[in-house]
């Protein structure tokens, strides 16, 4: 086997059991997209390395330590025949990417890193983060909506880590609606505006349809904010 299917095939071991939304199908898709957002000049083998390592430590899912320490990438890693040059690269681009890195103030430093990480926010917006979402929360015993609780769009790196109590309409506009303006390639922003124009169609939708005045005031307000 070559590097990437070596990758695939010790990431499918850490995630295939995972059923909050962040196994194996989310990788798979993130790779997909950052393939298909990637530039002419691009190395594929890096942006194919990074995407489906991205998750291999997060700590939703491992753990603070592991995601501290990329336990699990370095010892995939291990098994390749990247050299040491490369290797590093891949490591230090893992640990750029996510949203709550992102609200640390942490920013890819190579192209490829940064189309990994357009990638992995496209696969939260749009119908398939919608979905990926309520699978989170159903995981986690969360419900879709509550009438009375409205989100908090303050929250800051901590906040958003430790937070376990939500619902997926609040986290639409506590994180999936942001994301837009957090792309940082030209191909990902466009694909990103598209989704981001859905989010705001379904919401509008479905407090349509269960009535939620208070919620359709809500949005309007919060769409003339962005």
């Amino acid at each position: 086997m070559n590097n990437i299917e070596i990758i695939k095939e010790e990431v499918s071991k850490l995630l295939n059991e995972d059923n909050s939304g962040h196994g194996m199908e989310h990788v798979n898709r993130v790779h997909k997209i950052a393939l298909s957002i990637k530039d002419e000049n691009s190395n594929l083998d890096l942006i194919s390395a990074i995407s489906l390592l991205h998750d291999a430590d997060d700590y939703k899912l491992f753990g603070i330590e592991s995601a501290k320490n990329l336990t699990n990438t370095k010892k995939i890693l291990s098994k390749t025949n990247f050299n040491k040059r490369e290797k590093d690269i891949i490591i230090n681009s893992v640990n750029t990417i996510g949203y709550s890195k992102r609200m640390s103030g942490v920013i890819p430093n190579i192209k490829e890193a940064m189309i990994v990480s357009d990638a992995d926010m496209l696969d939260a917006i749009g119908a398939v983060g919608l979905l990926r979402s309520h699978q989170y929360n159903i995981a986690h015993g969360n419900p879709f909506f509550v009438r009375d609780e409205f989100p908090n769009l303050d929250l800051n790196s901590e906040e958003y880590k430790n937070k376990k109590r939500g619902t997926v309409v609040n986290h639409i506009f506590e994180k999936l609606m942001k994301l837009k303006d957090l792309m940082l390639t030209e191909n990902g922003k466009k694909e990103a505006k598209r989704r981001h124009e859905f989010l705001i169609y379904f919401l509008k939708e479905y407090f349509y349809e269960e009535n939620a005045i208070e919620w359709q005031e809500y949005l309007e307000k919060y769409i003339k904010k962005l």
